[in-house]
């Protein structure tokens, strides 16, 4: 949805006019559409869901985001339109938060994305939705790329987690975002605010601290600390569970990547596992604009990273 007159009759009344100007941001994987919107003075986003999306589901998380900003985890809710599936909320102004976690206050970072997620898991879960399986949402990711063309080491590690037997669950369902990468995290100098709830719904405890290790690819050292925070008690050794949702969540990204990949008509290839650029070589070459997210190339080797980062976290032993 990009006329003009369509994104207009998405706003609230107040900030329809002349004077409002709305500039395309991104698009997402589910293929909503963001804007940025400069009116009456000040900047707000727009986020308008594809028409493909489930109403029901939009109303969810739309409802989970509200709750999210009433405590200060989500920027402020303006306005939503329950026909067009739209909902605008402040721009934040983003410090960097990548900034932070890269820099001297790295280990304050570290404990503040804890304590975040724990504030998060805090709220109470829909009611009525149900829990998200990561491993089934592989399951249906890896079905969508039969007959594509896909280099040996991502059959070996897709098919390999879907073999495996996993960890039993630590504890029972909490609201989780389920989508925590950096790109979904701003800093407004003083706390994280979180980006993009269209995933959000009940999920075990320990995804979304697995989701943020994995995408800030942390050491042991930062996996304690993180969930030392998130726990609010000492944690000794990295559970189980843990390990395992950090690969499965590398492997279902990874997949996720893929499937872009295909969509936009990349024709998929045999690289190997050592010619696959790891997960911070990808960073590298994101940061220097020889990748882009949203080009065929792009998502291929972010697919491609991904998945080589699963297999790097090593498989739980017997």
């Amino acid at each position: 949805m990009d006329d003009l007159a369509d994104l207009t009759a998405c706003l609230p009344p107040e900030l329809r006019g002349t004077g409002t100007t709305i500039t395309r941001i991104a698009a997402g994987l589910s293929g909503a559409g963001v804007y940025r919107v400069e009116a009456a003075g000040h900047a707000f986003v727009l986020k308008v869901a594809a028409a493909t999306e489930d109403q029901a589901a939009w109303r969810r998380a739309v409802a989970i985001q509200q709750h999210a900003a009433a405590v200060g985890l989500a920027p402020a809710v303006i306005y939503s339109d329950d026909g067009r599936r739209s909902i605008v909320t402040d721009l934040v102004a983003d410090r960097s938060f990548v900034a932070l976690y890269r820099g001297p206050g790295h280990q304050a970072a570290v404990e503040l994305l804890g304590t975040t997620v724990r504030r998060l898991h805090a709220l109470p879960p829909p009611a009525g939705a149900p829990p998200l399986d990561g491993r089934g949402f592989l399951a249906q990711f890896w079905e969508r790329l039969r007959g594509f063309a896909l280099p040996a080491f991502v059959v070996e590690a897709v098919e390999g987690l879907l073999a495996e037997e996993a960890p039993p669950r630590e504890g029972g369902p909490v609201l989780s975002h389920n989508d925590l990468n950096p790109s979904n995290l701003l800093y407004d100098g003083q706390a994280i605010v979180i980006l993009d709830w269209a995933t959000a719904g009940p999920n075990e405890r320990l995804y979304d601290p697995a989701v943020l290790a994995m995408f800030l690819r942390m050491d042991e050292a930062d996996c304690l600390r993180l969930l030392c925070a998130y726990q609010g008690e000492p944690v000794a050794l990295l559970p189980d569970r843990f390990r395992y949702l950090r690969r499965l969540v590398a492997a279902l990204a990874g997949s996720a990547s893929l499937f872009l990949a295909r969509r936009l008509k990349h024709p998929g290839g045999a690289d190997t596992l050592e010619a696959a650029l790891p997960l911070g070589g990808f960073y590298q070459q994101m940061q220097t604009g020889a990748l882009k997210l949203g080009t065929p190339e792009g998502q291929w080797a972010f697919g491609l990273s991904l998945v080589k980062e699963s297999l790097s976290l090593g498989a739980l032993p017997p």
